[in-house]
């Protein structure tokens, strides 16, 4: 009887195998385009930067991981070229549920590098920066192992003894490596 039962199981999950869940990669790595809105509310008027953004998951399992994050800005503010580069790093948080998409929400502290001219600075400096936001990868292709990222953060800075509220959006590809 028992090996009825078990023969009988085994045909039955050949015949209906279980939907797969979808795999979480050990490591992703990003790279793309971003663009930074700075100065919202602060004294003075807002300006747009464009510049470049690379990231470093680590997922420790399916819905928890640490990433380092580093992107880099510049542009034209009031005849002035100025720059700015961040270096993150903090907790990202995912869901995988969704086969063809990944949605995560992540809280990231370090720092910002301005350059002289930047938000009236004197001359260039490094402070303090923390970073909060988030977005959705979209998988191509059936392999799953890149995406297209779209991605949105509130990003805090803290120059002239006052904080700036800033805002940046990143789009790029994402590259899936390993599985966990």
């Amino acid at each position: 009887m028992t090996f009825l039962i078990r023969h009988t199981w085994a045909h039955f999950a050949l015949i209906y195998p279980r939907a797969q869940a979808p795999q979480t990669p050990e490591w992703e790595l990003f790279g793309g385009y971003t663009y930074m809105r700075a100065n919202l509310h602060g004294t003075g008027s807002s300006f747009g930067l464009n510049g470049g953004s690379a990231t470093l998951t680590e997922n420790l399992n399916h819905w928890f991981g640490g990433r380092l994050e580093f992107n880099a800005w510049g542009g034209t503010v009031s005849g002035t070229n100025v720059s700015a580069q961040t270096y993150t790093y903090g907790p990202v948080f995912s869901y995988r549920k969704a086969h063809n998409m990944t949605a995560f929400g992540h809280v990231q502290f370090g720092a910002i590098h301005a350059s002289q001219g930047f938000l009236g600075i004197s001359e260039g400096a490094s402070k303090f920066a923390m970073a909060a936001g988030g977005g959705v990868d979209f998988k191509l292709g059936k392999s799953g192992r890149a995406a297209i990222r779209l991605q949105g953060d509130y990003l805090m800075s803290r120059f002239l003894s006052a904080s700036q509220d800033n805002v940046a959006v990143s789009t790029g590809i994402v590259f899936y490596l390993g599985h966990k």
